[in-house]
């Protein structure tokens, strides 16, 4: 036969789309033409494949060959369809039948020698896969852990050309996804280790128990950057969806590890201060690739040392901030990523960071503000706890046996407040408390009484919390609730959440 077609499947952001990689084997001039809007990347496979098909001791077609990409609109982009193209072109010359390859999705980048290397974005493009109703597919034996935590799908790998060829013609074996090994799960950092900062550890708590963003201002040395690091070990494991949702993300980007298995931990994303605009929200030639802001879906993105990021990459941060998604809008096209995560600033207090009153610092007021100042007003709305971290004392770091609470025990009472919560909001779709909208937590329902909120909107009429600032108090206020066992928040927790907010009682 001259014609042939097999299954592949190409990204756009994180969304898979099953792609039909057709070959025409015709008589003229040899040449081979590649048709369906491919990147620079899999332009270059027509000689990849060439080499492949040769060194894996297959016949090379001397005949003019037309390779076309289904839907033509849709950009293909990355080396994953070398595996396809070379299938499809040796179906269509007549070397091997198609039968075996029928409802077969095909992924993988072929060396010149013939060996199927491995892809990065593998576990959506199989969830595409399957959500399109094909349940076998064929992918590079070091992704194939990767792909095989998708339900429902029938995964075999290859590790060269020749393996497939000898699978289409002779119905030899393909290989079986490799076990995952017995990891132990590596030690993380700790509340213990964490000594004194009391107001610390409960804006840390009440920001794990609603997802809330979280400002951290204080001297260096404080323990602003220990209290941050150790947010991911308070929050609850992701569940199925979202663990799909995190390691596709991670997946695309290439941080998988080795074992391939499904990331049950938030994740934690901590960029340098010189991090560019493209490496917080995401970029690239062509079609851009997440950046920390999406790699931190789900987990936690810490800004240390805030104000020394460039202005306009903190004020990136906005707009997903707000709405939990990112799009990156290209000449190729537009990619849209998720980005719902908890956002940790940490500042200083002036240029030379020394405690506020210090006599050694010599920074005038208008420095402070300036300083300071680099982070926005309508970033700092955006953050609905703010506290000051104060200096340690000698007694509480020097403290010899003290009992302080650890990450286990703290994150017991966060996945009971975050149980409360997702039970309460359940009929609405949200899952913690800093996702419900602010209209909706105005309804008659769920407002509450005047004489509870009286001090609060004092503050917003006096211009002191904008309403985005009220409506972040109110949900922070929910948090406090569910994690005492409140079914609805009190005076006490409406004025505890508007300290943890401005740094002042009402």
């Amino acid at each position: 036969m001259s014609y042939a077609k097999v299954l592949c499947v190409g990204l756009v952001g994180v969304t898979g789309h099953v792609v039909e990689v057709e070959a025409d084997v015709a008589t003229g001039l040899p040449t081979v033409v590649l048709s369906g809007l491919p990147d620079t990347a899999l332009n270059e496979a027509r000689d990849r494949v060439r080499a492949a098909i040769v060194n894996s001791g297959q016949r090379w077609p001397n005949r003019r060959i037309t390779v076309n990409l289904l839907p033509a609109t849709l950009p293909k982009h990355g080396s994953a369809f070398d595996l396809a193209i070379a299938a499809a072109l040796l179906a269509g010359a007549g070397e091997m039948p198609l039968a075996p390859l029928d409802r077969v999705a095909i992924l993988g980048e072929l060396g010149l020698d013939g060996t199927v290397r491995p892809v990065r974005g593998v576990l959506p493009m199989v969830a595409a896969a399957a959500r399109a109703g094909i349940d076998r597919v064929v992918v590079p034996l070091a992704n194939a852990s990767e792909a095989s935590v998708v339900p429902g799908v029938r995964v075999r790998a290859v590790d060269a050309l020749h393996r497939l060829v000898a699978f289409v013609r002779d119905g030899a074996p393909l290989l079986d996804p490799p076990a995952p090994p017995a990891v132990p799960p590596r030690p993380g950092p700790d509340l213990a280790d964490v000594a004194g900062q009391g107001l610390g550890r409960r804006a840390l708590e009440v920001t794990a128990a609603g997802g809330h963003h979280l400002a951290l201002l204080g001297p260096p040395g404080a323990g602003k950057t220990m209290l941050a690091e150790r947010l991911p070990s308070i929050l609850p494991e992701l569940d199925d969806e979202a663990a799909l949702e995190v390691t596709a993300l991670h997946s695309i980007a290439g941080l998988l590890p080795p074992d391939g298995q499904l990331l049950r931990r938030p994740p934690f994303q901590a960029p340098h201060h010189t991090a560019t605009i493209a490496s917080l929200v995401g970029g690239g030639s062509g079609l851009a690739r997440p950046g920390a802001v999406s790699l931190a879906h789900r987990g936690v993105l810490f800004l240390d040392e805030a104000p020394e990021y460039a202005r306009g990459a903190l004020e990136a941060l906005r707009q997903p901030l707000e709405s939990g998604r990112i799009v990156l809008t290209r000449a190729q096209g537009g990619t849209e990523y998720p980005a719902r995560v908890q956002l940790v600033v940490a500042a200083n207090p002036c240029p030379c960071a020394k405690p506020s009153g210090d006599i050694s610092c010599e920074c005038p007021p208008l420095a402070r503000r300036r300083y300071l100042g680099r982070l926005s007003g309508p970033l700092l709305d955006r953050l609905d706890v703010q506290v000051t971290v104060q200096p340690l004392r000698a007694a509480e770091l020097m403290a010899a046996g003290q009992t302080v609470e650890s990450s286990a025990v703290v994150a017991e009472r966060v996945g009971k407040a975050r149980a409360a919560a997702a039970s309460r909001w359940a009929t609405d779709g949200w899952r913690i408390n800093a996702e419900v909208p602010g209209p909706h937590l105005r309804l008659p329902r769920w407002r509450l009484p005047a004489r509870d909120t009286y001090a609060l909107r004092r503050l917003l009429d006096s211009g002191v919390l904008s309403a985005r600032g009220f409506d972040r108090v109110i949900r922070v206020a929910w948090s406090i609730a569910d994690l005492d066992g409140r079914s609805r928040p009190d005076a006490g927790d409406v004025e505890e959440a508007t300290q943890l907010r401005t740094g002042s009682a009402t």
